[in-house]
């Protein structure tokens, strides 16, 4: 059963999907709304936020008090590919990094229908090097992000594994968006439980994001990719959701592969349920999860 809270965060979802979704406003009406995202996110104490450029973008550190500051997060923010920025995610990522006691890199890769397909990738990759640019181990950095920013982050191991580039520790794809056709089962079988992702909604990001292109790309829907030698993925995903199967499917090809990966499935829990962290107590156990699991891969 869930918390009161979840029950309420999903009450504030269902505003926020009218405000997005729900008489077709225009992108720009769409990305005003998303901002409302952040605000369901709870200020994690004594983390400091700090704007800099990393690979020719914006980006932001991320710093809680006492954190190892030679192990990073690199964390791309979800949205589709089209929606939120730094500044709503910058309190989720805070609360990760309190979590692992590393400090994160918070970065703003470019957005569709301005940049499509590969855009994201490239930056995100990018901000990788810039990393190691800085002289941190590729073994004290781990990846992460959310639904688009899940499946980028997935994305991001394929390329530096492709084009040779040191893996990092590891990966955490939050309910990643890895099929851009909206193939699973659960696109269906949920849809009426989701409160945010709708098949018609993905449809319209993807058609910016791709821009005409291969749908099956796997850097840019990861579910078509071939796993071998990928950094560990630990993989969260809510029981509620129309992306649920993405995940599962993505975890059992990782494991196929034999990546080690791990699958965690929230019962009830909506589309990056973690946003609601610092609020929400299914939320702030998502976080503690992580930060257990990833330390360990840090060397923390």
């Amino acid at each position: 059963m869930l918390s009161p809270q979840a029950q309420a965060f999903e009450n504030a979802l269902r505003a926020l999907s009218d405000n997005v979704i729900e008489g077709e406003p225009t992108l720009e009406d769409q990305r005003e709304a998303a901002a409302a995202f952040g605000a369901m996110t709870a200020e994690p104490a004594g983390v400091t936020y700090t704007e800099t450029e990393i690979a020719g973008r914006r980006a932001q550190w991320i710093e809680p008090e006492g954190a190892a500051t030679d192990r990073v997060l690199l964390y791309v923010h979800g949205g589709g590919y089209v929606l939120c920025s730094l500044e709503t995610h910058a309190k989720l990522v805070g609360h990760l990094c309190k979590a692992i006691g590393c400090r994160g890199l918070n970065f703003d890769y470019r957005l569709a229908p301005e940049h499509p397909h590969p855009a994201a990738v490239e930056d995100s990759t990018a901000a990788y090097r810039a990393l190691l640019d800085m002289g941190i181990e590729p073994g004290h950095i781990a990846i992460a992000g959310d639904s688009a920013g899940g499946g980028l982050t997935v994305a991001t191991l394929l390329k530096l594994r492709d084009e040779g580039d040191p893996m990092p520790a590891a990966g955490v794809p939050l309910s990643p968006w890895a099929d851009l056709e909206g193939l699973g089962e659960s696109m269906t079988s949920n849809a009426a439980s989701d409160l945010l992702v709708q098949q018609e909604g993905l449809k319209g990001m993807s058609d910016m994001f791709l821009n005409g292109q291969d749908a099956r790309d796997p850097l840019a829907a990861p579910l078509y990719a071939s796993y071998e030698g990928l950094a560990p993925m630990y993989i969260q995903v809510g029981g509620a959701e129309t992306l649920l199967d993405d995940s599962t499917r993505v975890a059992a090809r990782a494991a196929r592969a034999g990546v080690e990966v791990r699958l965690d499935v929230f019962p009830g829990m909506q589309h990056v349920f973690q946003m609601a962290a610092g609020n929400v107590p299914e939320a702030d156990d998502a976080v503690a999860r992580i930060g257990d699991w990833l330390r360990p891969k840090l060397g923390l």
